[in-house]
């Protein structure tokens, strides 16, 4: 299948993902994630947060309801319109911006960066999402804190499936994953099939152990580097579920 736009770049596949993963469920889910990312970088109500590919805002407007300053920024208009009206909504002051985040940057004005849900190595060039942890440790203040959430390569080797699929809410969403380059990548042939509507998308990414995650992080300029297996701080062990990295401008 050729695709002439990156799915990362193609709109289609946001409605898509929007449907399929960012259910009632989910958004409730960001309390509990909430509490446990404040409780990894310590933060306090009125600190700056930057929540880089914020989605339709579910992180963005529960920071917003407890206190902080909030930008949330994605490439995703429709996401962005959404996480705005939500706020709207709520009385809540929220800044949402639509941008690339090969692109964001803001010198020096947050204390806190998140980018999670593996919001991270999309782009087909390295040198590309390093720009990325540039551009994150630039908007940094001194002593700010990133937390990066991505699936991790050591618990997608215990778990790798090659062919899989799952139904919800009356979507199929089939999956054909590859491993390439030495494990440095995955492929996969995503299909979506939503009652008469069918879509196919070539989705690839970069895949990162702890101790690649580490590196890339520290090349930018990070110190203080944490490395957990999930959201809650567990050990990045053998029944890691997710690689969960803190950095700190120091």
């Amino acid at each position: 299948m050729t695709q002439a736009t990156p799915w990362y770049d193609d709109d289609r596949f946001w409605h898509l993902w929007r449907k399929w993963s960012f259910t009632e469920e989910i958004r409730e889910a960001a309390v509990s994630e909430v509490d446990q990312v404040l409780a990894l970088v310590e933060a306090r109500p009125g600190a700056a947060v930057l929540d880089l590919c914020c989605g339709p805002g579910r992180h963005s407007i529960e920071l917003a309801r407890r206190g902080f300053a909030v930008t949330g920024v994605d490439r995703c208009r429709a996401y962005i319109d959404e996480a705005a009206a939500l706020a709207r909504a709520g009385g809540l002051d929220v800044e949402m911006v639509c941008a690339d985040m090969r692109a964001f940057r803001r010198e020096g004005a947050f204390d806190v960066v998140l980018n999670l849900f593996t919001a991270f190595g999309y782009f087909e060039e390295e040198e590309e999402n390093t720009r990325v942890l540039a551009n994150v440790f630039e908007s940094l203040a001194p002593g700010g804190v990133f937390v990066l959430e991505v699936v991790g390569k050591e618990p997608l080797a215990r778990n790798f499936r090659p062919r899989d699929w799952t139904e919800k809410d009356g979507i199929m969403h089939l999956r054909d994953t590859r491993v390439v380059d030495a494990w440095r990548r995955i492929e996969n042939r995503w299909i979506w099939i939503d009652g008469p509507e069918r879509h196919e998308f070539a989705v690839s990414h970069w895949i990162y152990s702890a101790r690649e995650l580490s590196e890339l992080l520290r090349a930018v300029g990070f110190g203080g580097i944490r490395v957990c297996g999930d959201l809650g701080g567990a050990p990045y062990d053998h029944e890691a579920r997710r690689l969960v990295a803190v950095a700190r401008k120091e």
